[in-house]
């Protein structure tokens, strides 16, 4: 799921912290937005829109972290307002509705475990590359 890549140059220690940040801000906004699922979202991209001028190692890494919280949004807010639905409107639950709310759940605490990974090791400055996240980061980010 993750993979541990080097970097062609060496990180500084203002550079690692910004990077690491880049993740805590996600947890930090999961915890005081979790019923609304897009609160994570807003407050990647203002961290995003702060440090997108940022080294190359920065910019990276708050993309990463930006398009993993884009996929957050879109499982959560489809489960979200299927629940919204089923509290208030005549639809019943379903297998189909428990089996993607177990398959949310299962995806925010696995993006959750390797978030606070991700931030502990590219605080040390150790490039991390998620599975799918680090290979579109890699179009989207040019050095």
């Amino acid at each position: 799921m993750i993979s541990i890549q080097k970097f062609d140059y060496e990180p500084g220690e203002h550079e690692a912290e910004k990077a690491s940040n880049s993740y805590v801000m996600s947890l930090v906004a999961l915890i005081a937005g979790l019923p609304i699922p897009i609160i994570n979202l807003v407050a990647t991209i203002g961290f995003y829109l702060g440090n997108r001028k940022g080294t190359f190692f920065v910019r990276w890494h708050c993309t990463q972290a930006l398009l993993s919280q884009f996929s957050l949004l879109l499982m959560n807010s489809f489960g979200f307002w299927w629940t919204m639905s089923i509290i208030f409107d005549t639809e019943l639950v379903t297998n189909n509705y428990i089996a993607y709310i177990i398959s949310i759940i299962i995806f925010n605490l696995t993006e959750l475990v390797v978030t606070i990974y991700t931030a502990i090791n590219t605080r040390k400055g150790i490039h991390i590359v998620w599975w799918f996240y680090g290979s579109l980061t890699n179009l989207i980010c040019k050095a």
